[in-house]
């Protein structure tokens, strides 16, 4: 007789492994790299408007320390004409007739001149270090301010649009790679004018010399630029795993979920999962270096080679007496200047194009996300707000079959408490997005006294509202501004201390170290943690602090203690003929408060009344009183 496998021994003999992270891949218009197609003449036509890009930036944070950078650039280039001009005379001296005495002393006024305008050119490279470190910190906290900016500030419905989190993340690295800009462009020019300085003397000596040091170099810069670009499409390609991998990397060491994380079991599969991905993200790293190296190897082997017939024409040119011996010694100098010049101009032109990849991804989110900011109109909304009403109103979100709202008509008016009840998915928490012009009705209208939120400023919209979320924000600020949001209302605290009060949370924040003045976050030093319900209160006295006419509480009380969450609810009664009150909640008998019940399904109100009438409707909301009770 055949025993059968118990359920444990079952799992031991074959256990599945771990899965390995999922493959994203991004299709449409924002999952092409925007470079895929350019050729070497499109990226190197570039670089003049990095440099304007670049330059403008630099003028807007810090004009003292651009006159200064580019008046150390133009002294630089003089300072190196200077030098090899001076180089040639000095060794006509040396290399000409008469003793050695003679022969140096005529040579020391030039030499004199050279060591002065080394000395200025290294004064003034100092000087344009300082500069740049001048400008650059100013500059990244200008685009990194900009791109938290323009996150905060674009229309809520943006974050579910296609590779919008992508494209974030792409800027995210251009922020970081501003700290090379001005450093990159600085390098450039500078290298730029010694090559023109070098060069100019060099042609002086004979035409043959410029173009040879040319087909020295450019190989060289051709390469450079074509290895940005592979390094840039290996960047592309990894934008999508890369910040996946940075969302989890925040969630696996966040300090609050690591009770879950160690109770669950998760550590062995979260380390698995983020090493895999890393190694997906090094495998597509590595794949690119093969590349990397025929690019390099085949550049560096013509470049070579024209490197050497420009020494063979030199040497050349001096032994058929096309040059004299003093103006071929000025010529080695000057070559090795031009060649030292050019290899740089070539490195520092393409790392600032390298650089421009990525802050061209930055510029590009900054420009999207300003198009996406709201501008929906400058009515003003009422201090006091007697009625919002909802017509016809439809929301679907981006990839969805169906409308999350779905033709509601609602009217709430001042004075009035409004519950809204439903299954999970029902569109609850999308309707007051709706309501609050958070988000805006892809059909219908949402009145404000008569106002369409679509033609209202948003922030006078805003000031008009306050919102306890669903899934709230523990900020890591002091406990007075987890209350006040960085708004007070007054100077002192009385305010405060009220709305504290209102929630019952006075002996908690008491206890704090420094009471209202204490961190609420355990990892910062000197900072205090609270318990998932006290949060819960604080983020109920927030909206009760703004005292605003429209007051909208989705799930408010999931986390408190019974005690917690009568007093929460006597508050919301004691307040209610102020303003209108909305509560999303799924304790269905705290709908008793409430002058209204709406009861949402697929996104549209099938139900609404008071509580008794519903309970004995045999509807939805009986069904689901019901269900609630025989727990």
């Amino acid at each position: 007789m055949q025993v059968p496998l118990t359920a444990t021994s079952a799992e031991s003999s074959e256990t599945p492994p771990p899965p390995p992270p999922a493959s994203i891949v991004y299709e449409g218009k924002f999952g092409k790299n925007p470079l895929e197609e350019a050729g070497f003449r499109t990226m190197c036509a570039r670089l003049p408007s990095v440099l304007g890009d670049t330059a403008r930036m630099a003028w807007a944070v810090d004009r003292r320390g651009v006159v200064l950078l580019l008046a150390c650039q133009v002294l630089t280039g003089i300072a190196a004409a200077v030098v090899l001009g001076f180089t040639a005379k000095a060794m006509t001296r040396i290399l000409g007739s008469g003793t050695v005495t003679e022969r140096l002393h005529t040579a020391l006024p030039a030499l004199a001149v050279v060591t002065a305008a080394a000395a200025i050119g290294r004064i003034s490279g100092t000087l344009a270090s300082y500069a740049d470190g001048r400008i650059t910190p100013r500059l990244v906290t200008e685009a990194d301010v900009a791109l938290v900016s323009a996150v905060c500030r674009v229309e809520a419905a943006a974050y579910g649009e296609d590779g919008f989190t992508d494209r974030q993340e792409a800027a995210e690295v251009g922020v970081t790679r501003t700290t090379m800009m001005v450093k990159d462009a600085q390098r450039f020019m500078a290298a730029l004018i010694r090559m023109v300085a070098a060069a100019g003397v060099i042609t002086a000596l004979h035409w043959l010399m410029l173009p040879l040091l040319l087909l020295a170099v450019l190989p060289a810069g051709a390469g450079a630029v074509l290895s940005a670009r592979v390094d840039y499409e290996t960047h592309y390609a990894n934008v999508g795993d890369r910040n996946v991998r940075g969302m989890m990397r925040w969630w696996a060491t966040y300090s609050r979920h690591g009770d879950e994380v160690r109770a669950n079991g998760m550590t062995g599969y979260l380390i698995y999962w983020y090493r895999a991905l890393s190694e997906r993200v090094d495998r597509r790293t590595l794949t690119a270096a093969p590349r990397m190296l025929r690019i390099v190897l085949a550049t560096s082997a013509v470049g070579g080679l024209f490197l050497l017939l420009t020494w063979a024409a030199l040497a050349w040119l001096a032994a058929t007496g096309r040059i004299g011996l003093p103006v071929a010694a000025t010529a080695v100098v000057g070559v090795q200047t031009a060649l030292a010049a050019l290899a740089q101009v070539v490195l520092h032109g393409a790392a600032l194009f390298h650089t421009s990849l990525y802050l061209a991804d930055m510029r590009s989110f900054l420009d999207t996300a300003a198009e996406r900011a709201p501008k929906r109109g400058k009515a003003t909304i009422p201090e006091q707000v007697e009625e919002i009403r909802l017509d016809e109103v439809v929301h679907q979100y981006p990839g969805k079959d169906e409308p999350a709202v779905d033709g509601v008509s609602l009217t709430l008016r001042r004075g009035e408490i409004l519950a809204v009840v439903g299954e999970n998915g029902s569109g609850k928490s999308t309707l007051t997005k709706l309501i609050t012009g958070i988000l805006l009705a892809d059909k219908g209208r949402v009145l404000w006294d008569g106002i369409d939120l679509a033609g209202a400023d948003p922030e006078s919209v805003w000031k008009r509202t306050a919102l306890v979320p669903q899934n709230f924000a523990c900020w890591p600020l002091r406990a007075r501004e987890n209350i006040t949001l960085g708004q007070p209302r007054t100077f002192d605290d009385g305010p405060v201390w009220d709305a504290v009060d209102a929630v019952g949370m006075r002996e908690a924040i008491e206890k704090l170290p420094h009471r209202l003045d204490t961190l609420l976050a355990r990892e910062l030093f000197g900072g205090a943690e609270l318990s998932g319900g006290q949060w819960q209160r604080l983020v109920c006295a927030r909206a009760l602090y703004r005292r605003t006419p429209l007051l909208i509480l989705d799930e408010p009380t999931s986390q408190m203690d019974p005690r917690g969450e009568h007093r929460i609810f006597l508050e919301i009664k004691r307040i209610a003929a102020e303003r209108m009150t909305i509560v999303v909640t799924h304790q269905l008998e705290n709908t008793r408060l409430a002058d209204r019940i709406v009861v949402m399904r697929h996104g549209r109100i099938i139900e609404q009344g008071r509580y008794d009438d519903l309970v004995n409707a045999g509807g939805l909301f009986a069904e689901l009183v019901a269900l609630a009770k025989d727990r």
